[in-house]
C-alpha cells in the first residue's frame, strides 16, 4: 500500500503546515525542539556553500536532496515560528543526513535560548519553512539566532534555504509584510502604500544574494507588479542596480558555491534586474511610472529546460529576454 508518499505531500504542501505528524519528546532539554530523527549524536561533516530559494506549495524533493550532499551527510536543522514536525521523516528520507530536526524559534527567548543556538551551530544544513516572514524579522533579527545563522552561512559556509515566507527573507533587500500583504494593482497604483514594505535585512543577507530581493508564489499570484514596484521602490537606496529573483510555486532554485545556477521543479524562476536610472513618477499616492523607453527592467526566465550558458549569480549574464515598463501604474512587456 503507497500511502505514505501522498500523506507526506498533503503535509508538505505549505511547508509543512497542513498536517501534523506525532511530536516526540523535546531532545537534550530544548523546549524548543519539535524533535529530532536520525542519530541523536552530532557528527562534523565537510560542507560547502549553497543556497536553495524555493517558490511555495508542494516541496521540491530534488532540492533537499541537493542540500543534504553539500552537508556532507550531515545534521540537518529546519527552523520555523509556526508548525510541526512535518519535515523530520521526509529529509530524512530523501538522503544521507546524519538527522534531521525542527526548531520552533517563537519567542524572543527562544531566539536567544542556548541549547537553540547550540543546535543551529552544529548545522551542516539550514532550512527555513514557510509562515510569514514579518514574524521572522521580528522575532530573529538582531538575536543570537541570526549570530549563529552568519556563523553558518560565512565561516562554516553550510548550505541554506527557504520556502515560501523563508524563501522572502534570504536576499539582501526584504519585502516584510509587516502590514500585511499587498497585489501588484495596489503596489503600482501607490508604490508608497503602508502595505508596500521593503528595507534591507541584516538576519540571512547571503553573499550570493547582494542587491537581491526574493518573491515567491510568483506566476501563480500574478506578483509581477508588486515586485516591479519593490524595486523601483528600493532603486533610491543603491548606487548598484537592484535585482530581484522570483520563484513559482512546486518549483526551486539552486545556487552552488561558485555562484552557478539550476532550476528545478515544475515551473519557472525569473531573474530581473534594473536597467539604468530611478523611476520617472514615484510619489505617494500617485500611480508608479518607471518606463524609460519601455526599458525600466530587463528580465530572464528560466525552467529545468533553460540552458544557461555562463550566466551565474555570480556574474548575472543572462540571455536577457523582455524589458518590463510601468506607464502610470500600468505594467508593460517588450521583447529585449
Amino acid at each position: 500500500m503507497t500511502i505514505l508518499p501522498l500523506v507526506f505531500s498533503m503535509m508538505l504542501a505549505c511547508g509543512g503546515d497542513e498536517i501534523s505528524s506525532p511530536i516526540p519528546p523535546n531532545q537534550d532539554g530544548n523546549p524548543f525542539s519539535l524533535g529530532r530523527v536520525g542519530s541523536s549524536e552530532d557528527i562534523q561533516t565537510s560542507s560547502s556553500t549553497g543556497v536553495v530559494l524555493m517558490g511555495g506549495s508542494t516541496d521540491v524533493d530534488q532540492a533537499f536532496r541537493w542540500m543534504i550532499e553539500k552537508s556532507g551527510g550531515g545534521d540537518f536543522v529546519v527552523i520555523r515560528v509556526t508548525g510541526a514536525d512535518a519535515y523530520n521523516n521526509y529529509i530524512l528520507g530523501l538522503g544521507n543526513a546524519n538527522s534531521v530536526e525542527t526548531l520552533r524559534i517563537n519567542t524572543p527567548e527562544a531566539a536567544n535560548d542556548p541549547k537553540v543556538i547550540e543546535t543551529l551551530r552544529n548545522a551542516e544544513a539550514v532550512f527555513i519553512a514557510g509562515g510569514d516572514q514579518s514574524n521572522y524579522l521580528r522575532l530573529w533579527e538582531g538575536t543570537k539566532v541570526e549570530e549563529a545563522l552568519q556563523y553558518l552561512i560565512l565561516e562554516k559556509q553550510i548550505p541554506i534555504g527557504g520556502t515560501s515566507a523563508g524563501c522572502a527573507i534570504m536576499g539582501e533587500y526584504v519585502y516584510t509584510g509587516e502590514n500585511g500583504s499587498i497585489i501588484s494593482t495596489e503596489a503600482l497604483a501607490n508604490p508608497f502604500d503602508e502595505r508596500l514594505t521593503v528595507r534591507k535585512s541584516t538576519l540571512i543577507n547571503h553573499p550570493m544574494l547582494q542587491g537581491v530581493i526574493t518573491d515567491q508564489h510568483f506566476s501563480q499570484r500574478n506578483r509581477e507588479g508588486r515586485l516591479f514596484a519593490f524595486i523601483a521602490r528600493l532603486s533610491s537606496q543603491s548606487e548598484l542596480p537592484i535585482r530581484g529573483i522570483a520563484v513559482d510555486e512546486r518549483t526551486a532554485l539552486l545556487i552552488g558555491t561558485e555562484g552557478e545556477i539550476q532550476v528545478i521543479g515544475q515551473n519557472e524562476v525569473y531573474f530581473l534586474e534594473q536597467s539604468g536610472l530611478a523611476p520617472e513618477v514615484m510619489s505617494s499616492g500617485v500611480p508608479l511610472t518607471w518606463d524609460l523607453n519601455e526599458s525600466a527592467v530587463k528580465m530572464f526566465e528560466a525552467s529545468k529546460m533553460t540552458t544557461m550558458g555562463s550566466a551565474s549569480i555570480s556574474n548575472w549574464a543572462f540571455d536577457w529576454t523582455q524589458y518590463w515598463f510601468v506607464k502610470q501604474g500600468e505594467i508593460g512587456f517588450r521583447s529585449y
